[in-house]
């Protein structure tokens, strides 16, 4: 066998401070590294562009490392058997912090790293790896260290695109990777005339060159009121600073470019030998060893990690075995990635406003077979069923709007509903924003977040998973809106819908995706327009959830908020004046509370029922919430701890009680009886 992975474990510690979780007992973390050592002659490798220009060891294999970390029973046989791989996003370990209602935290330790404790009483051993490579290591992000591309010795060259938006006033300079934690490409040549700087406020607006005199490859201070100003072939300095809000674009040459693609593979070949084998390359005992099976969850650009790790085939590694019996990507919208290419920028993406140009949307979008609108080609995401994973998909309103979730269950050809594949459940979260823990950009959106907490819906979707692996009972029909009932109607048709409510204006579009040029070298992993230019008359055709009187979403799977409302949610939310006035505000969503009283409302304006007209006492507040529960209950999208978590909150909050806030409920975090289990 080719594939080597060797584990080197460099810290083994108690984690929680040494806590039970019920059934399963005390868990230890295992920090430390994976060693790769792949040949790039290996069919199971043959996709990954430019392998064959990483540097080989006596051997002729292809080394690397990754950072390692894991969470486990300290007595395996009292856990579930399954090993749940956390893909990180961008090096933060998200999958505890979701299903575990935890804060952040990318060393979990202490108790409260540990949340309600939901997936250490459920018995899961939790993995993550780097696979990110062009992350900076520090703050206990997870990086993974990539061979670089050589041709004849030398770092490969060639242009990059970079954009920048400043979210503040008074941004003077930029790293060219557009955050500190992410590495960049460095200018080969710091003379400005030698590069092209444009600005535009709008993603639509005509692009307007920059001097060259009017910006620099520099850092830039304010020092003692004087401005100071190092020359750096890492940054972007922009005289006056940065419009915030504004595009900034910039190309310029750039070298050494490592082999991206294999971050991804990194994940197959780790998570198969902790799967499989009883040792690992150097003969050193797995301590994984026994797990029956492994799934892999992944939310955003994570879940896009998951959708391309399917999409490539590498759900089977090279000795033919089957590493993931399945998979729960979180709000990845219709993308995959565009890592797997020379000069890869793996975090970028397209939104309305942001990064728009971005490739990693691009057919096929959806699970089963397509046709594409603009060529002959048949293709779909998952195409090996002997091999590919049960899936189970989750996606918001945010994803509607600026990541083109429609495409994931229409034809891009016709925009006419399809049918899922058989090993496949998708649930559309109504009413949801992309993230619920996701930090506000309050200084730049019109609306408050719409922080609903969909933790009580994802840990009943994951818990339906593992007892589709291990029971063979299938989850119930995948709920999404379609054309058919009316329910999936065009972006203008849903604005049309939306209650006009003063000072909750609505978008004039979502993120549209025309089909771009990229360069004839494209589908080899090599971008050379740049900026790419837009096919003239191509476009695909996004369509958006309907909405009912209030504003809230039809034709998804609503929880007990969205069911029982006290205001208007949506997954989008609107750039305030000063920062491109009526953008989508990235993945922000928004809450608009309705009014007490009618009186309230009619003096305002608002077409909405009010809070009293809704409910004539708490009581009343209170039956519906429970009648919502006791729906989601008996269909198996809420388990009865978060039951009781939604009766506790309502209970607590009088909606109808003007020194109550009207926001979306804040549910208790705190760890059930050691007892509640849904194994």
């Amino acid at each position: 066998m080719n594939t080597r992975v060797r584990l080197s474990i460099e810290r083994q510690v108690s984690f929680a401070e040494g806590s039970s979780f019920g059934d399963t007992g005390p868990y230890e973390r295992l920090t430390g590294s994976a060693f790769f050592e792949l040949d790039p002659n290996d069919p199971a490798n043959a996709n990954v562009v430019d392998f064959a220009l990483a540097p080989r060891n006596a051997n002729g294999l292809v080394e690397f490392r990754a950072d390692l970390d894991i969470l486990k029973p300290v007595d395996l046989a009292r856990g579930n058997g399954c090993l749940l791989y956390g893909v990180n996003n961008r090096g933060n370990k998200t999958v505890v912090r979701v299903f575990n209602d935890a804060a952040p935290d990318n060393d979990p330790l202490t108790l409260a790293a540990a949340g309600n404790g939901f997936l250490m009483r459920q018995g899961y051993t939790v993995v993550w790896s780097g696979w990110q490579g062009d992350l900076v290591a520090g703050d206990g992000l997870l990086t993974i260290d990539l061979p670089e591309a050589l041709e004849n010795g030398k770092p490969v060259r060639g242009k990059v695109r970079q954009e920048f938006i400043a979210e503040q006033e008074d941004v003077l300079w930029m790293p060219l990777s557009g955050a500190p934690s992410i590495r960049c490409y460095p200018a080969l040549d710091l003379d400005t005339t030698h590069a092209t700087m444009t600005v535009r406020e709008h993603e639509r607006d005509p692009r307007v060159p920059v001097p060259p005199d009017a910006w620099a490859f520099a850092e830039a201070e304010m020092v003692d009121g004087a401005l100071q100003v190092r020359p750096s072939a890492a940054a972007c300095y922009m005289k006056g600073g940065f419009k915030p809000g504004w595009i900034y674009e910039l190309v310029y040459e750039t070298e050494g470019s490592r082999v991206m693609g294999l971050g991804i593979v990194s994940i197959r070949d780790l998570v198969s030998m902790l799967l499989h084998d009883a040792v690992d390359a150097s003969d050193a005992p797995n301590p994984l060893a026994g797990h029956e099976r492994a799934y892999i969850y992944g939310a955003s650009l994570s879940a896009r990690v998951i959708r391309q790790f399917i999409y490539d085939g590498y759900n089977v590694d090279p000795q033919g075995r089957k590493v993931f019996a399945a998979a729960y990507p979180h709000v990845s919208g219709a993308g995959r990635l565009f890592t797997n290419a020379r000069f890869a920028q793996v975090g970028r993406y397209p939104r309305q406003h942001e990064e728009h140009q971005w490739p990693s949307e691009r057919y096929p979008f959806a699970y089963s077979t397509t046709p594409d609108a603009f060529s002959d080609s048949l293709d779909c995401v998952m195409k090996r069923p002997e091999s590919d994973p049960l899936v189970v998909h989750t996606h918001t309103n945010t994803e509607y709007w600026n990541r083109h979730a429609s495409l994931g269950h229409t034809s891009p050809r016709t925009g006419d509903d399809i049918e899922f594949p058989d090993a496949v459940r998708v649930y559309f979260l109504a009413s949801a924003q992309h993230t619920s823990v996701m930090p506000s950009p309050d200084d730049i959106c019109q609306q408050r977040s719409n922080v609903m907490n969909n933790g009580p819906l994802m840990r009943a979707v994951l818990t339906m998973m593992h007892r589709w692996v291990t029971e063979g009972t299938p989850p119930p029909a995948s709920i999404v809106p379609r054309r058919t009932d009316g329910t999936l109607v065009s972006p203008e048709e849903a604005l049309a819908a939306f209650p006009k409510v003063p000072g909750f204006p609505t978008p004039a579009s979502p993120s549209r995706l025309p089909l771009y040029d990229y360069g004839p070298g494209f589908d080899q992993g090599l971008v050379t327009e740049h900026p790419p230019q837009p096919v003239p008359g191509k476009e695909y055709t996004v369509q958006m959830p309907q909405v009912d009187e209030d504003g809230n979403d039809l034709g998804g799977l609503r929880s007990p908020e969205v069911m029982v409302p006290v205001g208007t949610h949506t997954g989008w939310n609107l750039r305030r004046a000063g920062f491109a006035e009526g953008d989508l505000a990235s993945l922000a969503g928004s809450f608009v509370p309705f009014a007490r009283t009618r009186a309230e409302r009619e003096t305002n304006g608002d077409p909405r029922r009010s809070i009293e007209e809704r409910y004539a006492s708490h009581e009343e507040y209170m039956r519906q919430m429970a009648e919502a529960v006791r729906q989601l209950q008996a269909a198996g999208f809420l388990l009865e701890e978060d039951a009781e978590r939604y009766i506790e909150a309502a209970k607590s909050r009088d909606p109808l009680n003007e020194a109550a806030p009207l926001a979306p409920l804040t549910l208790s975090k705190a760890m059930p009886s050691p007892s509640a289990s849904v194994r």
